[in-house]
Order: C-alpha cells, then structure tokens, then sequence
C-alpha cells in the first residue's frame, strides 16, 4: 500500500497575493519577562499556519513554556514563550533575526544563507534531505529489522547518509536517506530503484501476517520538494494505524487528573459558539506541542483557538476546533478517533528503553556493525536518529530486551566495548521527567515552579539535530 501525504488544494496565486497584502508581524519581545522571550505573530490566517510556526521554533531547539493561539474572522494572532535548552531569553541577535525571517515574508524564499553562516550552521528540519534518495518504511515492528535492512542496503551498495526510526504499539516507521555506492549522489536509475525496494520488501513482507499493514517506498530528489522528517513519521504512523490500541486515563475527578502523569484527553462541545473543546493533559517534554499539532492537522481539524502551559513536569493543552467543512465532532466515533490519535502522537516520541548516545569514527560498515552489535546482544531497538558529521558518526538508540522490557546491563557493556568511541548510556527514558525548562506563571507573572535541571543528554541531543543538516554517509 502506498502511503502519502494529506495535500489539501489551494489556489497558490491567491495565498501569495494575501500575504503580499498582509504580510506577517513577528515582534520579539525580552522586556515583559525576565526568564524567557515573547514571541509574537500577527498574520492573514491559512490553513496550517500554525503548525508552520511551531515547526520553525522546534527545528531551532527552543522550548515552548506557554502559547496562546486566536485565529477568528480570517486573522492569526499567537504568543509564545520562549527560551533555548538552558532555559535562558533568546539574545543573541543573528536568532532573533533569523526567527523574524523564517517567521515573516521571507517564510517562502528562505532564510538567507548569509544569516544561516551567522547562525553557524544551516537550519533545517531535522535529517530532511533533497539530495538523496529517500526511503519509506512502515510495517510491523519485530526485533533486529533494522539490522537487516541496514545488512540489505550494504550488500546493495546503497550508502546511508541518515536515518530516523520510530516505534510504537507494535509498528514502525522509518524514513532513511541514502546515495549511490557506486557513483556517489542520489539513486536516479528506475531498474536499480525498483530492484532495491523489491529485496527490502522481501526483509518487512517475511514476518507479515496476512493482511497486516507494510510498505515500502523510494523516492529520488525532486526540484524544491521538502519533507520534514518528524512530520512525515507522524503521517506514516497514523496510516499504519498504531492508534487503534490506545487508551488514555479514564479516571474520574478534577484531583485524579491533576495528580495523575498518564496521558488525559477529554472532547467537549461549545454549542453556543460551534466549537468542539480538546483538553489534553500529560508529562511535559520537547517537542510536545508540535506533535499535538501534527495528529490534529493530520486528522484534518483546523484550531481556532489554544491554550498551552506546563508546570513542573506536566503540561495542559487546550484547543477549540472545528473540521475543515466547519462541523464539529458530533459523533461518539468522531470523538474516539480524535483521542485515540492525540494520545498516539504523544506516546510516538516517548518510546521506552536505555537510551545510547554513540559518537564514533565513521567508518566502513558502521551502521550494519552497531545494529548486529545490538542484535547479536539480545537488545531491540525501538528508536533511532542517525547520521555523521564529516568524519565522525553520530546518533542516538532507545534499546530494550528482545521483550521489550529493559535493557541487561551486561548486554550494554557488550555494545559499548564491541562498537568503540563515544558511547554515554542514559538511564532515564525520554517524556519521563520534562527534560527542558518548563515555566507556568500566575496572572501576576510570577513562577510558580522552578525549571528542572539541565540534562547533558538534552544537550547533545540539541547538537545531534544540528549536525544532522550536513550529514555524509554512513558506509554501511
């Protein structure tokens, strides 16, 4: 089955004329708070507009403490507040410029390069490429396949140059991009296309049930086409439907639900006004907003107003929606789905398992070395972001047991001797404990909770993703 994304149908002509009219107001404001910076938007509304905005903050590693969204009678107002990894204001200049730019009319052409050299790096969503060819992957999650398509690509001669693998609920979606072994570059022949997606689909078809969900898709570069990577692993899980399980906390009581860290979802309907009311409460983490963002999008809401806040580990969402043809959620059905997918793309990022973050020389092989590695070792990988950076490789692993419970130690050590360089083991899973700076305020600005302390992992992760825009190839 081929999957692919939602494109709704939009006169580009008039969106470019409306925003050309009304062109948007970024205002970055340090002077209201003394512990993190506005972000304000003023802009003609379209459809969204608002998960294009959240995108640009996340992809440059900023934190989202509180936002507060309105978009009625055809405008878009939002304010954000914002700080970096250390839970500190945004001032350094070529940021604030470079936001304003992403954010405002220059959203279309792109920011400019000599402003991305001030940055010190190129900002792109994390492990996009439009130089390599791109392979699609979803199916039924089983342990070592990731080692077996790594070991396929290999003797195929097909170099990767990054890879993103998620997992949940028994499926898996990957989107990793490689180029030719033989000349170098994206993969363009058709036979050899079609001859490399047929052996990998014999790898994801040989554990298949009869008429489970699989596919498998290659793609070459095509002239100014993007894909974000975090957006399109949301897209392939929602088509390989790993929602259908799940369930949020069903229990009843203001005091349970603010004592309660599982995920709460609850749909209510605002008649007098036309709106269906999403409240979602659950633990604070990065990136936790625009993954919010992309099921609604995905499912084809359109949000009119939100409100979002964390304090201490948690955070509370709250969104007012309509359907694209203005309806509400009438149905019981409707309802359930919603919940069903919100609670999915929440737990998606938030997979369990040891975490391994591996800087280590880029070397012929590697990538089928560290994935036999973790095979041969009895550990399963349930997620995965790697890529190298010139002559180092660089990339993080969530692993379990072949059960999926946690990781023998013994089995780690095995790993870190058998894969050599940097290995740092982190023992906490991520989306348990807010690993960022999360502020709730009072009306009076005051804080209420102090921010949890830095992580070093969070740290190198932020550097991980940075990296990954000039990722070479894995020899694998």
């Amino acid at each position: 089955m081929e999957i692919t994304a939602y494109q709704p149908c939009i006169d580009a002509e008039f969106e470019s004329l409306i925003e050309r009219i009304y062109p948007p107001r970024v205002c970055i404001d340090n002077e209201t708070y003394q512990d993190c910076t506005l972000v304000k938007v003023d802009s003609a509304n379209k459809q969204g507009i608002l998960l294009e905005m959240v995108q640009v903050l996340t992809d440059l590693d900023l934190v989202i403490s509180k936002s507060y969204i309105s978009s009625d009678g055809g405008w878009f107002m939002e304010v954000f507040h914002v700080t970096d990894q250390l839970g500190s204001k945004l001032t350094d200049e070529s940021l604030i410029l470079y936001i304003q730019q992403a954010l405002c009319e220059n959203r279309r052409r792109g920011v400019s390069k000599e402003l991305q050299t001030c940055l010190h790096r190129e900002v792109r969503p994390p492990y996009a490429s439009t130089d390599h060819t791109a392979m699609e992957i979803t199916g039924t999650d089983r342990p070592g396949l990731l080692s077996e398509i790594s070991a396929v690509l290999s003797k195929l001669e097909c170099h990767v140059t990054a890879a993103v693998v998620w997992t949940h609920n028994n499926r898996v979606a990957s989107i990793i991009y490689m180029e030719d072994g033989f000349q170098g570059g994206p993969i363009t022949d058709p036979k050899r296309i079609a001859h490399v997606q047929e052996q990998l689909e014999n790898v994801v078809e040989a554990h298949h049930g009869v008429g489970e969900r699989r596919s498998v898709r290659l793609t070459a570069p095509a002239p100014g086409q993007k894909t974000h990577t975090g957006r399109r692993l949301h897209q392939l899980m929602y088509a390989n439907m790993d929602h259908e399980p799940c369930q949020g906390c069903n229990g009843g009581g203001l005091a349970h639900r603010n004592n309660c860290t599982q995920i709460h979802v609850s749909i209510e309907s605002c008649k007098e006004k036309g709106y269906s009311v999403v409240n979602v409460r659950s633990r604070d983490r990065p990136k936790l907003l625009f993954d919010t963002l992309c099921a609604l999008t995905d499912m084809q809401y359109v949000v009119f107003h939100a409100a979002v806040s964390s304090k201490g580990t948690m955070a509370d969402q709250e969104y007012f929606i309509r359907q694209q043809d203005g309806c509400t959620l009438d149905t019981e059905s409707e309802r359930h789905k919603l919940t069903q997918c919100l609670i999915a793309a929440i737990e998606r990022r938030a997979s369990h398992g040891v975490k391994l973050d591996i800087c280590t020389h880029n070397r012929m092989g590697l990538l089928s070395n560290v994935t036999r590695s973790f095979r041969e070792n009895g550990l399963s990988i349930s997620r995965a972001e790697i890529g190298t950076d010139g002559d180092r490789a660089v990339g993080s692993f969530l692993v379990t047991d072949a059960s999926g419970y946690e990781a023998n130690p013994q089995a780690i050590k095995e790993v870190k001797k058998e894969i050599g360089g940097s290995v740092v083991v982190v023992n906490k899973s991520p989306g348990r404990t807010a690993s960022v700076g999360s502020i709730s305020r009072t009306s009076s600005g005051s804080i209420d909770e102090d921010k949890p302390r830095f992580s070093l992992g969070s740290l190198f992760w932020s550097q991980l993703e940075r990296l990954s825009s000039n990722f070479s190839s894995i020899r694998s």
